[in-house]
């Protein structure tokens, strides 16, 4: 009767409380945080106009180093 419901009850606030918990400790756990970042740059990282932003800084900087290879080689 009563007892049993009260008994259940308690069961399931005991799992319930439980499962609070774990997702509490999962939430600071410094290797959650650590996977959550790495998601957070690959999600960035796929973004259209930050690849433009990258590409445009590779091809500078190499342009960067063939102007500056090209001026040595000139002025031997």
């Amino acid at each position: 009767g009563n007892q049993e419901k009260l008994v259940t009850e308690i069961e399931r606030t005991r799992e319930d409380l439980a499962r609070t918990i774990d997702t509490i400790a999962e939430r600071v756990s410094p290797a959650h945080n650590v996977k959550l970042l790495r998601e957070r740059v690959t999600e960035q990282a796929m973004r259209p106009e930050l690849q433009l932003a990258a590409a445009a800084v590779v091809l500078g900087a190499v342009g960067l180093a063939i102007l500056r290879a090209w001026g040595k080689r000139r002025h031997r």
